[in-house]
C-alpha cells in the first residue's frame, strides 16, 4: 500500500519538475524571438525557423520526462 503512494509521489515530482525547464525555457524563447523580431522585423522567417525548432527539442525534454513519469508509476 505505501509502495503505491510513493510511487506516485516519484511520478507526480517527475512530471512536475521536468516541465518546468522546458516551460521556462520556451518562455525566455519567445521573449527572445518577439524581442529580435521588434530590433529586425525583415527577419522574421529564418527567427520563426529557429524558433520553432528549438521549441520541438524543448517540448522533446517534456515528453522525456512524461515517459519517466509513466514508467515510474506503472512499472
Amino acid at each position: 500500500m505505501i509502495e503505491g503512494d510513493l510511487s506516485s509521489l516519484g511520478a507526480g515530482l517527475a512530471i512536475g519538475l521536468g516541465a518546468v525547464g522546458p516551460a521556462l525555457g520556451i518562455g525566455i524563447l519567445a521573449a527572445k524571438a518577439m524581442e529580435s523580431l521588434g530590433r529586425n522585423p525583415d527577419a522574421a522567417g529564418p527567427i520563426q525557423q529557429n524558433m520553432i525548432l528549438a521549441i520541438a527539442f524543448t517540448e522533446a525534454i517534456a515528453i522525456y520526462a512524461l515517459v519517466v513519469a509513466v514508467i515510474i508509476k506503472f512499472v
